[in-house]
């Protein structure tokens, strides 16, 4: 069993930045995969960006990439996304999940988050 806690949302002007923390719980948390996804209102959800267990392997959507990095510190059980040059389109809630494989699809993820909200304002 593993359980996550996202932290880090809030209310940023575009252009800005963010870092979201997700803390995992349990001594097996560092053998999982952790994605990032983000839901906006009457959107699916999708993927953002996804770390394996070492870090050593990173995945990223297309409307991400050069702009977030994701990483981890096995030692503390977080896994960072660090967000810049936000826009308003990425206004949802950011959810982190754990898996075992670095699919890019929620239904591989089993465990989830409670999410927390990133606003951009324009």
């Amino acid at each position: 069993q593993v359980q996550l806690v996202e932290s880090g949302g809030g209310l940023v002007q575009a252009g800005g930045s963010l870092r979201l923390s997700c803390a995992g719980s349990g001594r097996t948390f560092s053998s999982y995969v952790v994605g990032w996804f983000r839901q906006a209102p009457g959107k699916e959800r999708q993927f953002v960006a996804a770390i394996n267990w070492s870090g050593g392997i990173t995945r990223y959507a297309d409307s991400v990439k050069g702009r977030f990095t994701i990483s981890r510190d096995n030692a503390k059980n977080t896994v960072y996304v660090q967000m810049n040059t936000l826009k308003p389109e990425g206004t949802a809630v950011y959810y982190c999940a754990a898996s075992f494989g670095t699919a890019m699809t929620p239904a591989a993820y089993k465990y989830w988050g409670q999410g927390t909200q990133v606003t951009v304002s324009s």
